[in-house]
C-alpha cells in the first residue's frame, strides 16, 4: 500500500545537543522527541537535576500530528526573548512530537532581548542541526473480528493491501488490531463494516 504524503509527518529519532556562548554566557540546547506533555515534564525535570546550577531552562513543544498542539516558556528570561524563538527553530523544520530546551549559564553580563532571541535561537537550532529526522505514519487503530473460519480470509486481505497489524487475540472469536493511514481510513473503514469485520468494541484511535 502506497503512502500519501498527507498520511506522514517528521519528528527527531533520539536525543542532540548543542552549545551557543555569548559574552560569558553558556546555552546549551537539548531536543527530545516526545509523544505527551508527561514526557515533556520527565525530559525537563531530569535537567534541571543535571544542571542544578543553571540559571534558566527555557523550552518550547510541539506535539500531535494531526492538530498542532504546542507550548513555549521563557523561564524567567523577558516576554518572547527565549521560547518563542526556540519553537520557530522547531517549526522551521516542519517537526512534531519534539521538545527542545536550552539551559542558560548566566555569564554575568546582560545580552538584552536582541541578544536572548539570538541566543536562544541558536541553541537551539544547533541541538536541532545534530538530530536525526524520521518520517511517521499518521494512522489510526481499528479493531478487525471475525470467526475462526474466515480468519485465513481477513489474514491475506491485510497481508495482500500491505496493512500492518498485531498478532490475532483467540477468544470467542479472533480480534486483530491494524493500522489504517489517516487518507485511507473512511474506505478501509466502509469495507470492514460490509465484510462484518469491525469489531464494536473498535476504538478507532489516531496515533
Amino acid at each position: 500500500m502506497s503512502i500519501n504524503e498527507e498520511d506522514t509527518y517528521l519528528t527527531i529519532s533520539d536525543t542532540s545537543q548543542g552549545t551557543f556562548r555569548d559574552r560569558g554566557s553558556k546555552f546549551i540546547g537539548y531536543a527530545f522527541h516526545v509523544k505527551d506533555e508527561e514526557d515533556v515534564k520527565n525530559r525537563i525535570e531530569e535537567l534541571r537535576k543535571e544542571h542544578a546550577s543553571a540559571r534558566h531552562f527555557c523550552y518550547a513543544y510541539l506535539i500531535r500530528p494531526e492538530n498542532e498542539y504546542w507550548r513555549a516558556n521563557d523561564d524567567g528570561e523577558p516576554s518572547g526573548s527565549a521560547g518563542k524563538p526556540i519553537l520557530g527553530q522547531i517549526r522551521s523544520r516542519t517537526l512534531q512530537e519534539t521538545l527542545v530546551v536550552v539551559v542558560r549559564y548566566f555569564g554575568g553580563t546582560l545580552l538584552g532581548v536582541p541578544g536572548l532571541i539570538n541566543a536562544y535561537k541558536q541553541a537551539a537550532a544547533e541541538a536541532l542541526e545534530n538530530c536525526i529526522p524520521v518520517s511517521r505514519v499518521i494512522a489510526s487503530t481499528l479493531i478487525l473480528e471475525t470467526n475462526y473460519e474466515k480468519i485465513g480470509e481477513l489474514m491475506k486481505f491485510l497481508k495482500d493491501n500491505q496493512l500492518e497489524y498485531e498478532p490475532p487475540k483467540m477468544t470467542e472469536k479472533v480480534q486483530i488490531a491494524t493500522r489504517i493511514p489517516r487518507s485511507k481510513l473512511p474506505e478501509y473503514k466502509q469495507f470492514f463494516k460490509e465484510k462484518t469485520w469491525l469489531s464494536n468494541s473498535d476504538p478507532d484511535t489516531s496515533v
